[in-house]
């Protein structure tokens, strides 16, 4: 499966210090799982969230969803030996909180780059400093390793000393220059949390934002979550059969040896085909995964 179409409708962050949770998460229907070794642990119980991520992924079976794992920050006692256990079980993904600069990236990247079980090891960034996201074209550039960028809102909300609004006015600019920045480097951007995790109306309404900006999914804090997500962040049949229309009209087009189509009294050029084309790629993954993952993907 092609990385920039794979699905990432719903990253999950799961507490690294529940054993049980770690299981659980072998069969919820999410495109992939934010192993967290941060934020949702205490100081006291790093050591323990850290030897059950790494038990965790050698025993269990977690499919083809994404598994990424947050370590602590560079600039905390924990982010060393993180690394050192996290590193010898040759993680898929890395996320790293408080992405401030390039320099972020690198040093992981070349710690990384030194050790023989991370050869295929990708990078993640946290996005959630008012200094990262004013280097995020710089950040998305660092390292080859770097594949996605993850909001962090609820930590910009607190720097920048604003508010959680429903329409997230005050974070529009922040969301966007990553999301220009993910994007100038084909990177994949996942929007940030929905706290009230009861309230599905507003979770539908963050997605539904999240999605028209052109993110490719949305982070998650409780299983509750996924199924809106999924379903917000999946191509609809709508858009699937305009796409196949579109698709078929152009191609008619050219035969006529016409270079642009007509189709519902509207223009089709290539660059609507090349659209068309990613969304019905990006449809294959999502039932590629949900026919041969535990758990069904597709909401």
């Amino acid at each position: 499966m092609d990385f920039l179409t794979r699905p990432f409708r719903s990253l999950l962050y799961m507490p690294g210090s529940k054993e049980r949770a770690l299981e659980k998460a072998t069969h919820l229907p999410c495109d992939g799982i934010i192993f967290d070794l941060e934020d949702a642990v205490a100081p006291d119980d790093k050591a323990n969230a850290r030897d059950l991520v790494c038990a965790a992924l050698g025993r269990n079976d977690y499919g083809q969803r994404s598994k990424i794992i947050r370590i602590n920050g560079f600039d905390t006692d924990w982010a060393k030996d993180d690394l050192a256990a996290i590193l010898a079980t040759s993680p898929e993904a890395i996320l790293l909180p408080k992405v401030n600069s390039a320099d972020d990236i690198r040093h992981l990247a070349e710690a990384l780059d030194s050790h023989p079980k991370c050869a295929r090891t990708s990078i993640w960034a946290m996005m959630e400093t008012p200094l990262g996201v004013l280097n995020a074209a710089t950040i998305a550039g660092a390292s080859r390793r770097l594949k996605g960028m993850v909001i962090g809102t609820n930590d910009l909300v607190k720097d920048l000393g604003a508010r959680h609004t429903e329409d997230r006015a005050p974070l529009l600019s922040a969301l966007s220059l990553c999301l220009l920045a993910a994007r100038a480097h084909g990177l994949i951007c996942v929007d940030g949390v929905y706290n009230t995790y009861k309230d599905n109306a507003g979770l539908r309404l963050y997605c539904q934002q999240g999605r028209d900006m052109g993110f490719d999914g949305k982070t998650l804090i409780h299983p509750a979550q996924i199924d809106i997500a999924n379903e917000v962040f999946a191509p609809s049949d709508a858009e699937l059969t305009l796409a196949r229309r579109q698709i078929e009209a152009f191609r008619q087009a050219q035969t006529e040896g016409l270079g642009i189509a007509v189709l519902d009294g509207a223009i089709i050029e290539n660059l609507h085909i090349q659209t068309a084309r990613r969304l019905l790629a990006r449809d294959a993954a999502i039932r590629s995964m949900s026919s041969t993952t535990d758990g069904p993907l597709q909401a």
